[in-house]
């Protein structure tokens, strides 16, 4: 995680998930093995849960899930 910010989550909640604001930022990657700068929307995710409710292994993985939706968003379903 990047930004950790302790919370009270109060029952019955066991999770919080934050999204930041959409920003361009730049980022390096590899177009016909060669290193390109380009610009993509970007916003810092972050999932706070209950470790008594919830396992943290299994969050993260729904993190992980829901990063790569977002990333790989297609805006026709039909593509």
């Amino acid at each position: 995680s990047l930004i950790a910010t302790p919370i009270i989550i109060n029952q019955p909640q066991s999770a919080i998930l934050g999204i930041g604001k959409l920003e361009k930022r730049t980022r390096v990657v590899e177009e016909n093995g060669v290193d390109v700068v380009k610009i993509y929307p970007m916003a810092y995710v972050s999932l706070t849960i209950d470790h008594r409710v919830l396992d943290g292994q299994r969050a993260n993985q729904f993190l992980s899930v829901f990063v790569s939706a977002l990333e790989n968003w297609q805006n026709d379903p039909q593509s």
